[in-house]
This record gives C-alpha cells, sequence and structure tokens, in this order.
C-alpha cells in the first residue's frame, strides 16, 4: 500500500442534530495515480466521505466521528485541514465561496503564501499556467466567467502541489465547452503531472470519457470499486441507486440481445464504442452527403437563411399574438476596468402560448440575465421588455410576479418559513390571496409534495427543493414559468423528479423558458432552442435543426448529447434525440 495512499476504515458519521449517521461502516483505499469517479444518489453521502479526505470532517464539520480515515499513513483527527490541503485538494461545488481573494493572482497565491512557502509567486504562476489562466492574474475575481471562477479555484489547490485533488461536481453551473475544459485540465494533471484525482460525478459521459475508476457510494457505505467499462456496465447497480448511465449504454442495454455488445461481451460507454458495436441503421435513414466516417462534416449545415426561417415561425403558425417581447433590448453591467461589459445588444425576441423554450450558450452569455429581464427584477438599459402586455420598466417586480414566476438556479432562496406548506402559503398571503388554505392543498397534491409538506424546505434533497419551490410558483397561478438550470447537480431519479415538474407546469400554464447546460434536457423536452452568444440569439430553432448544425454547435461550444452524436457518426439524415428514439431507429427503422 503507497504511503500517499487515503485510507477509511470502517467509518460512521452523524452531524449534529441528525436522526441517522451519513456515514455508516464505510471503508475504501484510493491509492496513488488513478483517476476515480465517487457516484451515488443525492443525499448518499458521497460528498460526506470526501470531506473527511482532508479533515474538513470532522474539524470544520463537526458531528459523531467513529472509524479512523488516514492520509499517507497520518490520522486525519491528528492533524489539521491546513496541514493536510498540502496533500489533498479540495475543490467545492459550490467554487465561489472558495475564492477569498479580489484579484485572480492574489487568490491562486492566497494559500502557499499564508503556509510560508518562499515560492509562493512560482507556484501560483505555475497553477495559472496549468489551468490556462496565466493572461488573467490581474483580473478581479468577480469579472470572469463561472467557468473561469471553477479554474482558479482548482488554480488555488494546485499552486500547494497536492498529491490529490479532489473535485466536487466539475461540470457543475458549466456550459458543455467549459466542463469539457475543466475535465481536460484533470486529466492533464492526471497524465503529466502523476496528480491523483478523484471526482464526484453525476454525468456519467464524462465518467466514461476520463476516468479510470469508479466508487458507488449507498446508504452511507461503500458499495463497490470497479474498472470504469465494468462498473458502468453494471446497469442495476446505477439505476437502483439514480445514477445516470450514458446513453449508449442504455441504448445497448434495450437493442435486442447481442446486437448492441462489443465483442468482449459488455456494453459500450462511449460513443466510439458504440459506433463499432451498434449494428447500421437501414439505409434509408442514412444521409448520402455524409462522409463514410459519418461525421459532422458530411451534413450540410443549417444556413443563416434556415435560422431566419425558423426563427420568424412561431408567429406565422397562427399562435395569436405573443405574451412577451424584448424589442432591441440592450443590457450590462459596469466593470471597474471595461467600464461597461455588454450582457445583451439590440435583442428582438418573442415568446408565444405553448412554447417549450430551452435558452442554451456559454456561461456568460446572457441566459440568466434574459430570465431576469423577464421577472422586472432587471430594467432593460436600452429597448422595452413586455410581458403580458406591461412593460416591465414601468411595473414593479412583485406585480409582474402575478403573472410570472422564476425559479432560481440555487432553489432553497425561495424559502423563508420551517415547512414547506407554510412557504406555499407565504407567498399567497404576501398577495392577499383568498382560499388560501385549499390552494395551499391543491398545489401539494397536484405536484406530489403532500409527504415534504411538513418538512423545513431548506433541508430537503435538491430535487425535491426544485419541486417544492414550482410549488410556491404555481400557487400564484402565473402564466408564464422560468427555470434557471434546473436538473443541475441531479441525480437520475430527481432528474426525472423535474422532467414531471415541467410537464406538469405545463398543463397549469402557457409558456415554460428554461435556461439549462443540460443538453440531453434540451433535446427530450424543448421545441423551441434559443442560442445565445454574443449579446444576440445566434439561432431560434427546433432542437433537430440546432443539433444539426455543427458549425453553431463549434462556435458556440455546445456538446451535443451522445446520441446525437452517435447519429452523426452513422451519418443519419437527421439526428435522433432520445435513446428510445435510437433503439427504433437502430432496430426497426425510421
Amino acid at each position: 500500500m503507497s504511503e500517499s495512499s487515503i485510507v477509511v476504515e470502517d467509518l460512521t458519521f452523524r452531524y449534529p442534530g441528525g436522526d441517522e449517521p451519513v456515514l455508516r461502516d464505510a471503508s475504501l483505499t484510493l491509492g496513488s495515480g488513478a483517476f476515480t469517479a465517487i457516484v451515488g444518489g443525492n443525499g448518499s453521502g458521497k460528498t460526506t466521505l470526501c470531506k473527511t479526505f482532508n479533515g474538513l470532517i470532522p474539524h470544520f464539520f463537526e458531528g459523531a466521528f467513529d472509524g479512523r480515515v488516514t492520509v499517507g499513513g497520518v490520522d486525519t483527527r491528528d492533524s489539521d485541514v491546513a496541514e493536510l490541503s498540502k496533500t489533498v485538494g479540495y475543490v467545492f461545488q459550490d467554487f465561489e465561496n472558495q475564492l477569498v481573494q479580489s484579484t485572480v493572482r492574489d487568490d491562486v497565491e492566497f494559500a502557499p503564501l499564508n503556509h510560508g512557502l518562499d515560492d509562493y509567486e512560482e507556484r501560483a504562476t505555475r497553477a495559472l499556467e496549468t489551468v490556462g489562466l496565466a493572461d488573467l492574474g490581474d483580473r478581479f475575481v468577480w469579472e470572469l466567467s463561472g467557468g473561469q471562477q471553477h479554474l482558479v479555484a482548482l488554480a488555488g489547490v494546485l499552486a500547494m502541489d497536492p498529491d490529490f485533488v479532489v473535485v466536487d461536481e466539475p461540470a457543475a453551473q458549466l456550459d458543455p465547452q467549459n466542463a469539457r475544459e475543466t475535465y481536460e485540465r484533470l486529466r492533464w494533471l492526471h497524465e503529466e503531472r502523476d496528480t491523483t484525482i478523484v471526482v464526484i460525478e453525476h454525468h456519467s459521459e464524462f465518467i466514461a470519457d476520463y476516468c479510470d475508476q469508479m466508487v458507488l457510494v449507498s446508504d452511507g457505505g461503500v458499495a463497490w470499486k470497479e474498472p470504469v467499462e465494468t462498473g458502468l456496465n453494471r446497469l442495476d447497480d446505477l439505476l437502483a441507486h439514480d445514477i445516470h448511465p450514458p446513453q449508449v449504454t442504455q441504448i445497448a442495454a434495450d437493442l435486442p440481445a447481442d446486437r448492441g455488445t462489443r465483442s468482449d461481451g459488455r456494453y459500450p460507454v462511449t460513443v466510439a464504442e458504440a459506433a463499432g458495436a451498434f449494428p447500421t441503421p437501414a439505409a434509408s435513414d442514412r444521409d448520402p452527403r455524409a462522409a463514410t466516417d459519418g461525421g459532422a462534416r458530411g451534413r450540410s449545415p443549417v444556413t443563416n437563411e434556415d435560422r431566419t426561417v425558423a426563427a420568424s415561425q412561431p408567429s406565422a403558425d397562427g399562435r395569436g399574438d405573443p405574451l412577451i417581447t424584448l424589442d432591441d433590448v440592450g443590457h450590462g453591467y459596469p466593470t471597474l476596468r471595461e467600464g461597461y461589459n455588454q450582457v445583451l445588444d439590440g435583442l428582438d425576441l418573442s415568446f408565444y402560448r405553448g412554447d417549450r423554450v430551452a435558452l442554451v450558450g456559454a456561461n456568460g452569455a446572457g441566459k440568466s440575465t434574459l430570465l431576469r429581464l423577464l421577472t422586472g427584477l432587471e430594467s432593460p438599459d436600452e429597448g422595452t421588455v413586455t410581458v403580458m402586455g406591461r412593460d416591465t420598466a414601468e411595473t414593479l417586480p412583485e406585480q409582474l410576479a402575478d403573472d410570472t414566476v422564476y425559479i432560481h438556479q440555487n432553489p432553497e432562496e425561495m424559502f423563508v418559513e420551517d415547512t414547506v406548506r407554510k412557504d406555499v402559503a407565504y407567498y399567497l398571503r404576501s398577495r392577499g390571496a383568498e382560499g388560501v388554505d385549499d390552494r395551499v392543498d391543491d398545489i401539494l397534491d397536484y405536484l406530489d409534495l403532500e409527504h415534504l409538506a411538513d418538512r423545513d424546505g431548506r433541508l430537503l434533497s435538491l430535487g425535491q427543493q426544485r419541486r417544492a419551490s414550482l410549488g410556491i410558483g404555481l400557487a400564484t397561478d402565473p402564466s408564464v414559468v422560468l427555470l434557471d438550470e434546473p436538473t443541475g447537480s441531479l441525480d437520475l431519479q430527481s432528474r426525472r423528479e423535474v422532467t414531471g415538474m415541467l410537464e406538469k407546469a405545463e398543463s397549469r400554464v402557457e409558456t415554460v423558458v428554461v435556461a439549462s447546460h443540460d443538453l440531453q434536457l434540451v433535446a427530450e423536452w424543448a421545441d423551441r432552442v434559443l442560442v445565445m452568444g454574443d449579446g444576440d440569439v445566434l439561432a431560434d430553432a427546433s432542437p433537430e435543426t440546432v443539433f444539426a448544425d455543427p458549425d453553431l454547435l463549434a462556435a458556440t461550444g455546445l456538446r451535443p448529447p451522445q446520441v446525437v452524436e452517435l447519429s452523426d457518426r452513422f451519418g443519419l439524415d437527421a439526428p435522433v434525440l432520445t435513446a428510445d428514439g435510437m433503439v427504433e431507429t437502430l432496430t426497426e427503422g425510421r
């Protein structure tokens, strides 16, 4: 056993006030040199387990601690977090909270400087170069995009040159390009710097592409540790613990026997493996213009004219007047250096009854800004935003909230009382609504929230919080619902809850708008996709049209779901958007 191993032995831990332990007799050994994914459902104990690696538990998060955790042979109870940080670096899921200095370089220098290391400047320079931020050292942290801030947090950890780097949800809150770039940086560290990497991850596609082993945490214990190709083939275990298998793996399992397996008998876990293992689709499904390798280069890209036609379609199909319009809208924020950061520039846009709209684009493209403009929480610097016939600049946000509900990316911000029932009633009573108790009962029943009604919303799982926060919003009978990253950091069951939540919302409201980096959700749910960038809408079209445009995807850093990539490999004349659709394509034709 390597001296740099992390060894967890029969660990049980219960937070203060908790009725049950979060970890129960958990045991695990992580040796040096691996790229490991920790997986499990929301609330399974993954993050708690990883916080024991660098002493955050029990030194910072106190509680009942039984068992033993050693790092390089040192018992974590006999060390402290500062000393352990030299061996185990930790990047939090809410990484913004560990950025403690005003400029990028100062933040990265902070840890080695406070440890009294004379070469703190060289360490910071090396760390910034490693994560690709060497040119941004003098920038203020708050001026950076979310993806760049995530890399600053990683650089701050790397400046201590630890043996282990633990990253909680590397892809959370990041657009597809930034998420993949973060993983590329982690792979470089693993391969070139011989750093042992541990990630907590819900996205099994990243696990398949980057990790070499995975650990399943279940009910506070370690169920198993397996090579990735073995672990991702344990579909019964994954699904039982609300873990999404890769789309291609699920497709393989649903194909007729022996038609979806590799030559070694296991299911594929990557698109490249699937393309070699799956049967070739019927010739009638294939695009004769496609290259023989099925690459995107062989498909005719969508032209600007196509996008213009698609964008104008909603008003041309007899759907009546728009519920929301943006007319020549410009909006931005002041900065200390540039003076003004233009986020939206001359934006013209309309939303109609029945729209299922997905806003996609890179971090900083303006998705959340657009949602805030629709709520009236912010007024445009230029142009006009009209919601349900009211100019948002001339209407109080609380008046707009009667018709438009905004579900925050962090849903716990919507809970102010000590039970879900009281939270739903609070927003109704604050508006002077009649029949509050009956309306609360109706919403709790409609969203299947009765069993959570008397629990504190702040203590629910993230998936439950999102459903409860929607209940708060729907109780006011709005016409428009806006959701910011509704599936972020969710396991399979919680994602199902969100999908069901969206369907429930549609039967009570007229328009749903979702801002999301989850392109699998976009492909399966939306009927209209707005690709945002350069202060404007670059495309306004159906998911099929957007995902069939390789130039657009490349220009905006949008990596499509595996099923769309597989469609491309096979040279299909249009992308398949769901796993079930691909199974049908491969077995029966389209």
